[in-house]
């Protein structure tokens, strides 16, 4: 029914919804006027069959879109999953093709959460969580509190799409020297920034601070594993702003434990899913790793904050509606991701013109 469907026939279930989520969304939905069914609970396989009638699913990072999910909701009559993201590691691409169409948010605010990466870099170097404490209880002694100057020391950059090149130029700011590793090097930026694009061996040789910005794909899972971190030069700060399982958080551990890493600030955690977002302050953590970190002074965790800005929540609500609009009125659809969209230009995409596959008509 794609092109002919009226607004009102467009039924939208939100899962794992928010408070913060409902203001934006809400705010947002009176340009559209769609109906949108907010849930709390994340979309799983215990729970997909509260998506029966929605033609419309919005999801988020730690939403269950695996096969077998995929296959329940498409039964139900779900036929376009909406993602309040960017990332889509969650999601089975290949079992959605040709049954989901599957859209996301590239991009909402690269500042939000290079601006968030380095507030964690500033934190742990100058020891601000710890003189926060201190001073808390009439402490004011700053014994064990000295940090470095940054001015002059190297930052490594893996990744440098939009939000990388964001840290890039704020590290800049600081008079870092910039090294940076990406599969595809841009050398137009490079020039304009300062930056030397490098190998990973040499940058986690040379980094004083090395900063994640990639997306999580089948070949670089782990990538901060003990490999990784033994050719690291010692002393270094590691932060991660991107996605939980680029890193090895056992390996992450030995590396803080032998003060081969002297500080790390995490914004993911690659078991996030039963805890970020959630308030789990009158349990017991049952995550040994988790609780691991958490016991480190020099280890700030953040639960995902790094997109949570107001400015990343607008933007994130009207591309997530307007994907909607695109989808049900024909449009061509510019943020629709399949299996094959790793390939640039997608061939499917190509070959289908306005989609990755015909949109089904039932």
């Amino acid at each position: 029914m794609t092109g002919t469907i009226k607004k009102s026939e467009i039924k939208i279930a939100f899962f794992d919804a928010k408070t913060y989520d409902r203001e934006f969304f809400d705010r947002e939905n009176k340009n559209y006027g769609y109906e949108i069914k907010y849930f709390p609970v994340k979309l799983s396989a215990d729970t997909a069959q509260l998506a029966k009638g929605y033609n419309t699913l919005c999801l988020f990072v730690n939403d269950d879109i695996s096969s077998e999910v995929i296959d329940k909701i498409y039964e139900n009559g779900t036929r376009l999953i909406v993602m309040r993201c960017a990332g889509y590691n969650n999601v089975d691409l290949k079992a959605a093709f040709k049954k989901v169409h599957v859209l996301r948010v590239p991009e909402y605010s690269p500042y939000a959460v290079a601006e968030h990466a380095a507030a964690l870099i500033l934190a742990l170097n100058r020891k601000v969580h710890k003189a926060y404490n201190r001073v808390r209880d009439h402490n004011f002694s700053i014994a064990g509190l000295m940090g470095f100057d940054m001015h002059g020391k190297t930052a490594g950059v893996i990744g440098t799409g939009r939000i990388g090149k964001v840290m890039c130029e704020i590290l800049r700011g600081f008079g870092m020297k910039l090294l940076a590793f990406d599969r595809y090097p841009d050398s137009a930026f490079a020039s304009r920034c300062g930056v030397e694009y490098i190998e990973l061996k040499e940058l986690y040789r040379r980094s004083d601070i090395i900063s994640i910005h990639c997306p999580l794909t089948k070949d670089n899972f782990h990538m901060i594993d003990a490999d990784a971190i033994s050719q690291m030069k010692p002393g270094v700060i590691l932060i991660n702003t991107s996605r939980g399982q680029l890193v090895d958080t056992a390996a992450l551990v030995e590396g803080l434990k032998n003060e081969k890493i002297k500080a790390a600030g995490l914004d993911v955690y690659e078991e996030e899913s039963e805890y970020f977002f959630e308030d789990k302050s009158d349990e017991i953590m049952v995550d040994d790793l988790l609780a691991r970190l958490t016991s480190f002074s020099n280890v700030i965790i953040t639960s995902h904050q790094g997109f949570f800005t107001e400015e990343a929540l607008n933007n994130i609500a009207a591309t997530t509606l307007q994907n909607v609009a695109d989808y049900y009125s024909g449009n061509a659809l510019k943020n629709e991701i399949c299996y094959h969209c790793s390939e640039s230009p997608c061939p499917k995409k190509t070959e289908n013109k306005l989609s990755c596959f015909p949109r089904d008509e039932k």
